[in-house]
Order: C-alpha cells, then structure tokens, then sequence
C-alpha cells in the first residue's frame, strides 16, 4: 500500500472551519464552503478525505452529518473524526457514509465503550490519539489524561486496527511533524497516521520514514502552502 496524503476537511455549523488555539474559528479558503473544498481535493487527485465534525469535537453535539453524507456522496472515502465517543455517535457517522470513523480521544477514558467500538466496526474504525507532553490529552470537550504506552497497550490487546495520532501541540502550526511520538506510536505494531505541524513534502517524507502509513494535512493543503497535487504525485 502506498502512504496516504489525506486533506482534512474541518467543519462547524455546516461550514468550513481552521482549529486556532481558542477553538474552531471561520476558514478564508473555498469560500467556507466543505464540499468546494473536497471538489478542489478530489480534482487534486485526493481520493481519501478526513472529515471532521468540530461542533461534536467541541460542543458535544454533532451537527454536521449531512456534510460528511454530502461528501461521501461525491465518491470519495471518508475518514469521519471529531469528538466521536460513543457508539451512537460512531453508527450516525458510518449511517451518514462513512467508510472509517476515528474514535476520539476523549472515548479512551472509557475501556468497555471503546473495546465495543473497535469490536463492531473493526477496520473501519481507528483510534485518535492526541499527544500533548507525551500523554494523550483530548481537545475540545472531553478531559483526558492518559499515560500514551499503557493505553496503547491495552488498544492493541484490545484489537485496535489502526490510530490517527496528533501532535496537539503542532496542530496548524507548519513547524513539522513530532517525528519521536509518531515512532512511539509506531511501536505498537498497528498502522498509524500522523496529524500536526506537516507543511511540505519534505515533512511527508519524514514521517512516512518514521514508519506512518501516512499523514492527515490540515491547514497546509486548506491554504495551499503544500500543493496536494504534488504531494499525492510524490507518493503515487
């Protein structure tokens, strides 16, 4: 299999959206609108795109399902994120067209719901890690703080299939990727993809040669400071 480059595409209230330190705030790019943005990857040569619902990531309640279902109806497969903790919540995004859902962060406080998850969806669902000072500490509305090698074990005990790990820290920053929490979590013996900090090919590289099966680009490829076409081309 090839590395993955897949353009998120964050949303809130129906639009599209950047995550800034305060929280989700309006993006400039594609006129704020989520599905010009998936056309613009999609003609990129994007066939994967991460949808993330900010309004459930945030406020606890997801609001932007139709989008994900509109997305999905454009052809591409769909990573759905945000804030995803319970089955509920995971069955709405794979209703809406989903071909994977990332269970956040903030589930892992819970064993049982989370062993539940990955037991009814199995491949089709990974696991978000989101790393702040070497533990997994979730953004948005849920409070998590977890040691990241303990839990990582009972997820591959448990049959994890795949995780999503985010540098918190280096989200929307295009400082680079934390290349030494990727190889941690690379440790664990499942595929991972990387988020955060990811602003050139150069970075793409670095990461895939950490031993990611690829990397989720957010606020790079949104505002075009990495051209997606030659990106996806470097990987091809």
């Amino acid at each position: 299999m090839s590395f993955q480059v897949i353009p998120a595409i964050d949303v809130v209230g129906g639009r599209l959206a950047v995550v800034t330190p305060q929280g989700p705030a309006p993006a400039r790019a594609y006129g704020a609108d989520p599905l010009a943005a998936a056309r613009a990857y999609a003609a990129a040569g994007a066939r994967r795109v991460h949808v993330v619902d900010l309004d459930l990531a945030y406020d606890g309640v997801a609001r932007n399902l139709e989008t994900v279902r509109e997305i999905a109806g454009l052809g591409l497969w769909v990573q759905g994120s945000g804030g995803i903790r319970t089955m509920s919540h995971a069955r709405s995004f794979v209703d809406a067209g989903a071909d994977r859902v990332v269970l956040g962060s903030g589930a892992l406080r819970d064993e049982g719901v989370t062993l539940d998850v990955i037991a009814t969806f199995g491949a089709r669902a990974a696991i978000g890690i989101e790393v702040d000072d070497g533990r997994i500490r979730a953004r948005g509305a849920a409070e998590v703080d977890l040691p990241l090698v303990e839990t990582l074990g009972w997820l591959v005990a448990g049959g994890a299939s795949t995780f999503l790990v985010t540098a918190v820290a280096r989200v929307g920053s295009l400082h680079g990727p934390d290349v030494a929490t990727v190889k941690r979590v690379v440790r664990s013996g499942r595929p991972v993809l990387a988020a955060g900090g990811v602003a050139s090919v150069d970075d793409l590289r670095v990461v895939r040669d950490a031993g990611a099966v690829g990397v989720v680009v957010g606020r790079a490829a949104l505002e075009g400071g990495l051209d997606l076409r030659d990106a996806l081309g470097a990987f091809a």
